[in-house]
């Protein structure tokens, strides 16, 4: 994925689903979704060992989360990657983004050829920052 690309998915991007997302704060994956809070993304915690993160509701799979997700991003390792894009695929999520050591080329191919958009071995925080993407403004209903 280009960096145009990536820019793109993700200032169009509104509500991320982060699986792994633990309630341990020294975890990058706790950080990375406090951040991306932070910036005004609608992040829903998924995580069958937790019942709520960050003053979230965490959800125990994709299927369970009762909302559209526009980007699916993956704390696991890597051999649990093809289920998870397996209930991406299903839920009808957008794209699926795998954080920094999490590659699985035959489930990023199998994303793909499903029209999900595919960013590996990324982190979304750090790249977020790197290509200098505003902050989510609230919405406002008229």
């Amino acid at each position: 994925m280009t960096d145009a690309e990536m820019k793109r998915l993700l200032e169009d991007t509104r509500t991320i689903a982060v699986v792994g997302l633990s309630d341990k704060p020294e975890r990058p994956s706790y950080g990375v979704a406090r951040y991306l809070i932070a910036q005004g993304y609608r992040v829903i915690p998924v995580n069958p060992a937790v019942d709520e993160v960050l003053g979230l509701k965490s959800y125990p799979d994709l299927r369970s989360i009762p909302e559209p997700v526009d980007v699916v991003d993956i704390f696991r390792r890597s051999e649990h990657v093809p289920p998870l894009v397996a209930q991406a695929i299903e839920i009808g999520a957008k794209a699926v983004w795998m954080q920094l050591g999490v590659m699985h080329a035959e489930a990023a191919a199998q994303a793909e050829a499903a029209g999900l958009a595919v960013v590996m071995n990324r982190c979304m925080a750090i790249e977020h920052q790197r290509l200098g993407i505003a902050p989510i403004a609230a919405e406002t209903s008229n």
